[in-house]
């Protein structure tokens, strides 16, 4: 495909992403914008963390026991800044058989995502190996209705989230995702939420999580726009690797690169995903290098997270 769609990125590039915390237990929601595409999302506020359900006392849990050549993943801020998973190179190149979304059509839509989710097992998989670190792929689950999880109900207006606890992401099949057939879209949908999996098996999301839990409401935005941008990182950096199966061309790349830094920040209430600039400089950085070494927003200046 060597032209751009016939419209702006759709608003699943721009997904509405917040983190809460519960206890030991993290949301992240994303909300797929109900806006025509030809203009930006509406944002959606965070829902007051006091209806954030706390998980049960024995949470359930996705991770296996680690092999003995694996080791336990870094904790406190050396999983945010020092992650082994900076220094295991560029992300595999993957030719995803995702096939092709049909407007309107539910069945197309969840066979589509579901095969851009096998393609991120196995390129991530790869990752943790080379990392040593214990792996186990999020469970991923398809609704028609606002079903509540151990994280919590299901946010008005959310399109979608994931959720620590389980280590599920829910992605909602609704008449208003079904209208944007454009693959790359939901490709790059499904990579940021991916990406929050690979921050909790890192040990980043929880770093971030226990971090904000006591911290004053500017540098709970500071740590939630670190988190964001990394995960735009990193799905970028996959989808570098997966573009050519995913008709990601270089126009339609530098098209909404360009979209997002001159109208990112004008989505958002407030500041918790960073500046449209800063947003446009992360997903570039990922894409350009295809690896997570260029995404460790951790150790990244002030400026370039704000």
């Amino acid at each position: 495909m060597d032209t751009l769609p016939p419209r702006r990125p759709s608003s699943l590039l721009l997904a509405s992403l917040v983190f809460l915390v519960a206890a030991a237990g993290i949301v992240i929601i994303a909300t797929p914008s109900s806006t025509p595409s030809s203009a930006p999302p509406a944002a959606e506020a965070a829902p007051p963390a006091s209806k954030v359900v706390p998980p049960p006392a024995k949470a359930p849990s996705a991770a296996r026991v680690p092999l003995a050549k694996e080791r336990a993943a870094p904790s406190g801020r050396a999983a945010a800044t020092a992650s082994p998973l900076y220094r295991v190179g560029a992300m595999p190149k993957v030719r995803c058989r995702a096939g092709q979304i049909q407007p309107g059509n539910a069945a197309s839509y969840r066979s589509f995502m579901t095969g851009v989710n096998r393609c991120l097992n196995l390129a991530w998989r790869t990752q943790f190996k080379k990392a040593r670190l214990p792996f186990s792929p999020p469970k991923l689950r398809f609704v028609t209705s606002q079903v509540s999880s151990p994280c919590g109900r299901w946010p008005t207006g959310a399109g979608g989230y994931y959720c620590s606890v389980n280590r599920t992401i829910y992605i909602g099949v609704t008449r208003k995702i079904l209208k944007d057939a454009y693959g790359p879209n939901h490709a790059q949908f499904m990579a940021h939420e991916y990406a929050h999996h690979v921050q909790q098996l890192a040990g980043i999301l929880p770093y971030y999580g226990q971090s904000s839990w006591h911290a004053k409401p500017s540098a709970r935005l500071a740590l939630s726009r670190r988190l964001e941008l990394q995960a735009d990182c990193l799905a970028s950096a996959f989808l570098r690797e997966a573009a050519g199966s995913l008709s990601v061309t270089r126009q339609h790349w530098d098209a909404m690169v360009q979209w997002i830094s001159a109208n990112g920040d004008k989505t958002w209430p407030r500041n918790d995903h960073g500046k449209g600039r800063n947003q446009a400089y992360w997903m570039e950085r990922g894409f350009a290098s295809g690896s997570p070494a260029s995404c460790n927003t951790g150790l990244a200046s002030p400026r370039s997270v704000s």
